[in-house]
């Protein structure tokens, strides 16, 4: 991904509440079960710091995030970068309730390129990963969890 692209935005809608969306994006032991299971810790909290290994065909990027902006029920902004690596990002996450539905919004925005030579940081490859992420798994989640 590169500074000069578009921002990556994916879209879903979820037949829940704003506070089980906000819920299962801020408590770990939720991220863990739709997100990423190796997560550690986290806290919606502006400042709050944490990271976290993913490893992908023998490379391994080292997760780093910073919590730089949080509105509760509403928006929750990360810088996000991976250790060992030039790049730096921030995704943020945006709730809007609509009668029984709730949207989110979830736009990456590359602040600093990431290395062309890698394919993880394609703008393709971020981009289904967001889509798997938001559309398919935390959709999953969320309507195991109405159940």
């Amino acid at each position: 991904m590169k500074k000069t692209d578009q921002n990556i935005v994916v879209e879903a809608s979820y037949d829940t509440s704003i506070s089980q969306v906000w819920s299962a994006l801020t408590e770990p032991h939720q991220m863990r079960k739709w997100f990423f299971e190796n997560i550690k810790d986290f806290k919606a909290k502006e400042d709050f710091e944490t990271s976290f290994v993913v490893t992908n065909e023998g490379r391994v990027f080292p997760h780093l995030w910073k919590v730089t902006e949080v509105l509760p029920q509403k928006r929750l902004t990360l810088n996000w970068k991976y250790g060992n690596y030039a790049g730096d990002s921030e995704v943020i996450f945006e709730l809007i309730q609509h009668n029984e539905i709730v949207k989110l919004k979830l736009t990456h925005h590359v602040l600093e390129s990431f290395p062309e030579n890698v394919p993880e940081f394609s703008r393709s490859n971020c981009e289904a990963g967001w889509k798997y992420f938001i559309q398919q798994n935390l959709k999953q989640y969320l309507e195991k969890q109405s159940n």
